[in-house]
């Protein structure tokens, strides 16, 4: 039995930089608020919770004076930080550096473009598209798929940007749509502002599902990077499953497998994906 756990799969550097700063905080101090889950995965949320980490949400953020608060890779907008000021709130900013580029871009194209519709191309309600939004005092048109472009008024000016981990492929439908629907001698501006890091993934992901019979994609729920690339592996590979723990596996799936591939999203610990392949060689 050939079990491989895929060596491109596990955290983006962002991640890896959010936690890093919250272990080392962690090491000094017993304990540490962090604006949001660190990262979309339980099982990480739950160790690093378990080394003194403490989420908390928006509405317990504003409640906070005089402490220490991380801000995850994902970014949040102006207000948390005018919240933070006020209330005496050290930001330990975890921002990845690629998102803070994104929102000072949109920043800018807000405030140079007073007549302009910003639209993102993103997931309604992510907590990136949320920081994202908040550069333009919350007046960004966010565009999830084809059927949100009816939210746009094409007879004026637009720019575009992505949310940095969604789909290449999804956001040139996106401008290929909108410069069928704009208006003659209206501007469309559009900036592809998706992280190169998550977007290689997807040509390594679909080769490596194409090299087993089985594969286990790690993921959670929550992690819309996660549900992309295992839709990716599902397309290749119909022998795909998905599972957030140890405890989801089932026997039955490698009843006539001769090799699995291991892999998941850039939320993904590569401890977890371990863990995964201990138990697959302990069960068959």
């Amino acid at each position: 039995m050939i079990i491989k756990i895929d060596d491109n799969s596990g955290f983006c550097n962002g991640v890896v930089r959010a936690i890093k700063m919250a272990e080392n905080h962690l090491q000094k101090h017993n304990t540490l608020y962090c604006l949001g889950d660190i990262v979309h995965n339980s099982s990480e949320v739950n160790r690093l919770t378990n080394n003194g980490l403490i989420t908390i949400n928006y509405n317990t953020f504003k409640q906070l004076h005089n402490t220490n608060v991380l801000l995850r890779a994902h970014g949040e907008p102006p207000e948390i930080y005018n919240t933070a000021k006020q209330n005496n709130i050290t930001i330990i900013d975890a921002t990845c550096q690629v998102v803070l580029k994104l929102q000072q871009r949109i920043y800018k194209a807000y405030n140079e473009n007073p007549n302009a519709q910003i639209v993102i191309f993103g997931k309604h309600g992510h907590a990136e598209v949320l920081g994202l939004v908040g550069q333009t005092n919350n007046s960004a048109i966010v565009v999830d798929n084809l059927n949100d472009l009816n939210k746009l008024d094409f007879s004026k000016n637009i720019i575009l940007f992505s949310q940095t981990t969604k789909s290449i492929t999804q956001f040139n439908s996106i401008i290929d749509n909108i410069k069928q629907q704009i208006h003659h001698g209206v501007t469309f501006k559009y900036y592809d502002t998706i992280c190169r890091q998550v977007a290689n993934r997807l040509p390594h992901i679909r080769n490596f599902a194409a090299q087993f019979n089985t594969i286990l994609f790690v993921g959670d729920i929550k992690s819309s990077n996660g549900k992309m690339l295992y839709e990716e592996c599902k397309k290749i590979n119909d022998n795909t499953h998905f599972l957030s723990k140890v405890s989801d596996i089932q026997k039955h799936w490698f009843n006539t497998t001769q090799s699995i591939g291991i892999c998941g999203a850039t939320s993904t610990p590569k401890w977890l994906m371990e863990q995964v392949a201990e138990h697959i060689k302990n069960i068959i």
